[in-house]
């Protein structure tokens, strides 16, 4: 049963130009696992606004309510290349309470614009 469902955008360049002028929101939104490719290098900017698109459609797929900790919902990526989203603290327990037992995440970024949809099934 689909519990909700989240899509949101980011403008790649707006996004760019945020953490440009706050640097640590950085470390407020993302996770090690989220900044860092495999091999230690740091992700690119598209990428970043995509992962922060989906922290965003998290929220909405959850009812957006407040409390809710920008690290407390990481998008990983899997060997194969796919983007997996794992939850803690703040977001699992309103997961929890909905009842959410697993998650769909697509990112995407083209044109500027980068893109999350996020499924919470229960």
């Amino acid at each position: 049963m689909i519990i909700g469902v989240g899509i949101d955008v980011a403008e790649i360049a707006r996004f760019q130009a945020a953490l440009e002028r706050t640097p640590s929101m950085v470390e407020r939104l993302f996770n090690d696992e989220e900044l860092y490719l495999p091999d230690g290098e740091r992700r690119g900017i598209a990428s970043l606004a995509a992962r922060f698109a989906a922290k965003e459609a998290v929220a909405k797929a959850l009812g957006a309510p407040g409390g809710l900790h920008w690290r407390d919902a990481t998008v990983v990526t899997e060997d194969s290349g796919r983007p997996r989203l794992t939850v803690t603290g703040t977001v699992a327990a309103r997961a929890t309470e909905l009842g959410v037992r697993s998650w769909h995440v697509s990112l995407s970024h083209d044109a500027g614009v980068a893109s999350a949809v996020v499924v919470a099934e229960g």
